[in-house]
């Protein structure tokens, strides 16, 4: 059997909010060490119509294949908790997050419970990365359509494109209503009782949950796992109204599409709205705490987007400014927006704009939990855990049975990543050591182009090999010399490796360009299996596609060791 190697690297918080630089937000993902899943909603929710009818003894043309004889087995009996306790595990929060270990729970014969005070989905379904990927699609169709000279060179010829608001809102809200479902059809589908109130830590090993106005019920579990999320932040000053003034939980509903909207941060959350809101027909100003838009992305990269994604389109900026205040529109005045310099914090400007949209990072949901109750203090209301997502009390100990995962404990704050976590405290749960390695994990921008990555930056990187004394190297690759982009006459593009020529070593891979959201992935899965540049080079990939990008870009990479393909053995992160 080949060895097996636990890994653990995680990243620096990195501050989204700008005007409050303790709230923090990293756009990543995730692995698993018997398979990969960067997506929290899984083959499962996919397999329901096989598994019902496998559950009741019918044969179902539609074999659920990555459903065993041991999983249907555990759905329908939800396994047998420990003696002495309700539920070997309990998880407060059904999102993506506590959907994937639940789910990974019952594969391991777990008795399992997920409390949610809300609707089974959490942020990512309902309010965030399902529902705008559906405005996404709309806003990428739009720009094929808009760009004359893009279908002139295809030979196509389209009438004045245009669309329904109202329909473009339904198909975002009905997505995520279709995934809501699924989730949910897919947990109790495999037994997992889904417990409806909120729920509070009571102990290290008892969990109550209620409705308000209603009496509370107390259970008892082996392992708790806490999952409850993130919250729009929105900055002192800023008064949300929901209608002229909102966060991106409003904006999601696409009730209006105003004229000139500003979008007070730079992040992929403002990014991605700035694709939707330009195509649909507003003018956009963003404002920027910092020097430079997009900060949170490697510097090339965020220099070549801001070419392609903002100065050609009705898109201005302000940066190093913080929004002191912004009062809503009402009586026939516009929003206002009081901006400060944001080293001096002396006053700049003001805009008068239709709408604003906040986008400064989300903040844990972590309030009323009871964490008073196991002696463990928030640090800016993020649930401090070790590597093995084991929640830390405020003396420094581990508390015992009780782990958090996703945006309530601030490692990196995405749907995936939180699936990864959940999955990796229910190996460990289970007696398997195992450590996520949070470097693995990619990140999407899903503008058009997307913008995607997965590792350091190239600043990241420098100032590590410094700080440990070896030398790295940075390979480019364009897609202006990919046949399937000049097919597509998606030419724009730029693809990026950062590694260590004396080892081989992928320390970081970005990309911009068409699907750089799916490319990514090759690049995420040999970082998170310890693949060298000098083994993965030796890759065949079908022409004419785009990942050719990754297989050129691979390729023009410069090591210094041997550069025969070998067989390396397998590291489990």
């Amino acid at each position: 059997m080949p060895a097996s190697v636990s890994l653990s690297l995680s990243l620096p918080l990195s501050p989204t909010a700008r005007s409050d630089p303790s709230v923090a937000a990293s756009p990543f993902g995730a692995f698993r060490r018997s398979g990969l899943r960067f997506c929290g909603l899984r083959r499962e929710v996919l397999s329901l119509r096989s598994l019902n009818s496998e559950a009741s003894g019918r044969i179902s043309p539609y074999p659920a294949r990555g459903l065993s004889n041991k999983v249907l087995a555990a759905a329908k009996s939800n396994g047998s908790p420990t003696k002495g306790f309700d539920y070997d595990l309990v998880i407060i929060g059904a999102g993506v997050g506590g959907h994937g270990a639940a789910l990974h729970a019952v594969e391991k014969g777990l008795k399992t419970a997920i409390i949610e005070g809300d609707i089974v989905g959490g942020t990512c379904v309902n309010r965030g990365c399902v529902p705008s990927k559906a405005l996404l699609a709309v806003s990428g169709r739009m720009r094929e359509l808009q760009d004359e000279h893009h279908l002139k060179a295809l030979g196509l010829q389209v009438a004045s494109p245009g669309y329904d608001r109202q329909s473009v809102a339904d198909h975002a809200n009905n997505l995520a209503s279709k995934i809501r479902s699924n989730l949910t059809n897919s947990m109790k589908a495999l037994g997992v009782d889904i417990l409806t109130g909120v729920g509070t830590i009571v102990g290290t090993q008892r969990v109550k949950y209620g409705k308000v106005g209603f009496p509370d019920t107390e259970v008892t579990a082996r392992n708790i796992i806490i999952a409850t999320g993130s919250v729009p932040f929105v900055p002192n000053g800023i008064e949300v109204d929901g209608k002229t003034v909102f966060t991106s939980d409003h904006a999601l509903k696409l009730e209006w599409v105003p004229d000139w909207i500003a979008i007070v941060g730079s992040g992929y959350i403002g990014l991605e709205f700035s694709d939707v809101y330009t195509a649909l027909g507003s003018e956009v100003t963003f404002v920027e705490a910092l020097d430079q838009l997009m900060p949170g992305f490697d510097p090339e990269i965020a220099k070549l987007a801001q070419r392609i994604l903002i100065n050609p389109r009705k898109i201005d900026h302000h940066t190093g400014v913080f929004a002191k205040k912004i009062t809503p529109a009402k009586d026939r005045k516009p929003v206002l927006i009081e901006l400060i310099d944001a080293k001096t914090k002396e006053p700049k400007d003001t805009l008068e704009v239709d709408a604003a949209l906040i986008a400064t990072g989300r903040a844990p949901f972590t309030k009323g939990l009871g964490l008073e109750n196991i002696n463990v203090t928030t640090v800016r209301g993020f649930v401090p855990v070790d590597e093995h997502m084991q929640v830390m009390d405020a003396d420094g100990n581990l508390v015992p049975h009780i782990y958090c995962i996703g945006d309530a404990n601030g490692k990196l704050m995405l749907a995936h990543a939180a699936s990864a976590q959940g999955i990796s405290v229910v190996e460990q749960i289970s007696g398997n050591n195992n450590v996520l390695n949070h470097l693995s994990i990619p990140a999407a921008c899903f503008t058009h182009p997307e913008i995607s990555m997965v590792g350091l930056t190239e600043p990241q990187a420098r100032e590590k090999s410094e700080k440990d004394g070896f030398e790295i190297r940075v390979a480019k690759t364009s897609f202006k010399a990919n046949t399937k982009a000049l097919a597509e006459n998606e030419g724009e593009g730029l693809a990026k490796l950062i590694y260590r020529p004396d080892t081989g070593e992928i320390l970081g891979v970005h990309i911009l360009g068409l699907h750089a959201a799916d490319l990514i992935h090759e690049a995420s899965n040999a970082i998170a299996l310890g693949t060298r540049i000098q083994d993965i080079r030796f890759a065949v990939h079908a022409h004419p596609t785009l990942s050719e990008v990754l297989d050129e870009l691979f390729k023009s990479a410069k090591v210094n060791v041997g550069t025969s393909p070998s067989v390396s053995e397998p590291v489990a992160v």
